[in-house]
């Protein structure tokens, strides 16, 4: 298969994923995958397309600021796939990674919609169209006949969606609780250790790991953005970050981290969400929870999560290194899924 790739978004995400295709070109060729980058749509770039195929070093000498206003990202995504479409043997396939909007999920859920509407499947590491609108467009993918793929979505490369989906079949997720945003973690394991608030933001961000508004991590938007994301696929819910129980973290929080941690306990936010369909409550807030608790042990930008399940019981999956690689796996393994659903829908 030669996954014909539509990045959507060329930040810090975008670029590692464009690295990584290289250096995992052997790992895919054995697998059967030989992917293609043909465009990139930016905001601020401009936008570039080149259906015989684009490398980093292309990419990077076409994008340039842009003085006038840029045509409609939504537009480009269109034109682009009937452009696609002249050209044999391509499945074409998005790839969205613009940057979280808590408001409304925009305007990468519009994306989403039209890379369906226009024919391809969609990866996206962006929150935003699954914490606002799972099911409408999980909908909209299935009477596509196409792919609407999102594990970069929560824990980056940890295959959290995957896992419930393909490995646990018949299993019924009763709730989930979890240490979800990296940067809110590591900014609270340095202050247990005496550093301050904004020396810890500052070096997640140089890292390109904390989020480019700040605020999205440490006022606990992106943890509520995944926790909604997380009950709308697990818990047929269907709730946005807006209706989600929010706090976060500030230079304040240091002290009762410090607290917690004299008293043998942890300070952690944890997202968590329990029932089922209108009745699922998802909430984001501080807690001071036990040493051994598989969510206290969590030390700098490790992420955890707990799925309480029936028959299996509580299952926990636990993400101890962080770094754009990981994200940026998450895109590469749903496009190796595509590829093999590809498969066995020709078998």
């Amino acid at each position: 298969m030669t996954p014909a790739l539509l990045l959507v978004g060329y930040g810090n995400v975008a670029r590692r994923f464009v690295r990584l295709l290289d250096e995992s070109r052997a790992a895919l060729a054995a697998l059967g995958v030989y992917p293609v980058i043909v465009g990139v749509a930016t905001r601020r770039h401009g936008c570039v397309f080149d259906g015989r195929g684009l490398s980093a070093g292309d990419i990077d000498d076409l994008l340039v600021p842009q003085e006038t206003p840029l045509p409609s990202s939504v537009r480009f995504i269109t034109e682009s796939l009937e452009a696609l479409r002249a050209v044999p043997g391509l499945t074409p396939v998005v790839v969205e990674t613009t940057t979280l909007d808590v408001v409304a999920g925009e305007p990468a859920t519009s994306h989403v919609r039209a890379a369906l509407a226009g024919g391809a499947h969609v990866i996206s590491a962006n929150k935003g169209p699954v914490a606002f609108a799972h099911r409408a467009l999980a909908a909209e993918a299935q009477a596509a006949g196409r792919s609407f793929l999102f594990e970069g979505a929560v824990m980056d490369g940890i295959p959290v969606f995957n896992l419930v989906r393909d490995t646990m079949p018949a299993v019924n997720v009763r709730g989930f609780r979890g240490v979800v945003n990296s940067t809110t973690n590591f900014i609270l394991t340095a202050m247990e250790r005496g550093e301050a608030f904004g020396d810890a933001l500052a070096r997640m961000q140089a890292d390109g790991i904390a989020e480019a508004d700040a605020s999205l991590d440490v006022d606990g938007w992106d943890a509520a953005a995944k926790a909604a994301a997380l009950a709308n696929v697990l818990l047929d819910a269907d709730t946005t970050p807006q209706a989600v129980d929010r706090e976060g973290i500030g230079p304040d929080t240091g002290a009762l981290a410090v607290a917690a941690r004299e008293r043998g306990h942890r300070l952690k936010l944890v997202a968590t969400g329990s029932g089922r369909g209108a009745d699922v409550s998802v909430r984001v807030r501080l807690e001071e929870l036990p040493a051994d608790d598989p969510l206290a042990i969590l030390e700098g930008p490790a992420n955890a999560i707990e799925f309480d399940t029936w028959p299996l019981g509580r299952v926990v999956m636990m993400q101890r290194d962080g770094g754009l690689e990981i994200t940026a796996y998450a895109l590469l393994s749903d496009m190796v899924t595509i590829s093999r659903r590809a498969r066995l829908g020709d078998a």
